[in-house]
């Protein structure tokens, strides 16, 4: 997380509809939904009900009652990466994902309805890095930001910013800010003027084992105490807690892998 970003403060922010293009949704696809049910719920105090079965079982996680993320179960033949995963609002999925394609990305399921949530398609962009389409129906996406246990921030984790930034300006409306810094490559996407994600292009630094990626920040309380207890819970650690312009922060992987940031915002 580097470029400037939008900040709820210290009180909770609710949510209604999203404007198109805004990160309004994360979802996880994982091998062991109870664990991982488990796992989170301990971490960062999540409920969960139900969701739409259309891609198997799944779940949605709940804080206070508001819907903050969701989480699914990947068929037993089916071993792809396990990855937290940033769904952007669109009016319509069908026209977005028609445009994903003629900019050189790929639509990998969908566009097809979830239920009476709405209607989405999972994606790639010409990078391999995987999001989401949401198209609001009943289900309005993440309901409440800006405190403990939900998300804070979406970015993306590429070799170079250049090329796949001009997909998601195209696709998504976004306008695009290069950091200022010459030894930075790093754009801030922005809607209306406000900050809604980043891309961050890291060359050679890319795990191999990963590929491009986008990277999911929550908010906690204390990120000392989060990273100690998610190694007690069966996390790793993959960057320790640091302090940077935003807060502080430390990058951290589930016990199946799935990659994640938790950040305390600055006091």
């Amino acid at each position: 997380m580097t470029e400037a970003r939008g900040s709820a403060g210290p009180n909770s922010v609710t949510h209604a509809r999203h404007s198109p293009g805004t990160p309004c949704w994360v979802s996880l696809m994982v091998h062991g939904l109870a664990a991982t049910q488990e796992f989170y719920q301990a971490l960062f105090g999540w409920e969960f009900r139900p969701g739409p079965q259309q891609l198997g079982p799944y779940v949605r996680a709940l804080l206070d009652g508001r819907e903050v993320a969701g989480i699914g179960q990947l068929p037993p033949d089916r071993h792809l990466p396990v990855a937290w995963t940033p769904y952007l609002a669109s009016n319509d999925v069908d026209l977005t994902a028609d445009t994903v394609r003629l900019c050189g990305g790929t639509v990998g399921v969908g566009p097809l309805d979830a239920a009476e949530a709405g209607r989405m398609a999972i994606c790639s962009d010409p990078s391999g890095a995987v999001f989401g389409i949401w198209q609001t129906a009943a289900h309005l996406g993440t309901a409440i930001t800006g405190v403990p246990g939900t998300p804070a921030w979406n970015e993306l984790v590429t070799f170079e910013t250049v090329t796949v930034a001009k997909f998601y300006e195209t696709v998504f409306g976004y306008e695009g800010e290069a950091a200022a810094s010459a030894d930075l490559d790093y754009v801030g996407l922005y809607l209306d003027g406000r900050p809604v994600a980043g891309i961050h292009g890291v060359g050679t630094a890319l795990p191999r084992d990963r590929g491009p990626h986008w990277m999911t920040y929550f908010e906690v309380a204390d990120a000392d105490v989060a990273v100690e207890r998610i190694v007690g819970l069966g996390g790793h650690v993959l960057r320790p807690a640091h302090d940077s312009a935003h807060g502080r922060v430390a990058t951290v992987a589930d016990p199946e892998g799935a990659r994640f940031s938790v950040i305390q915002n600055p006091r």
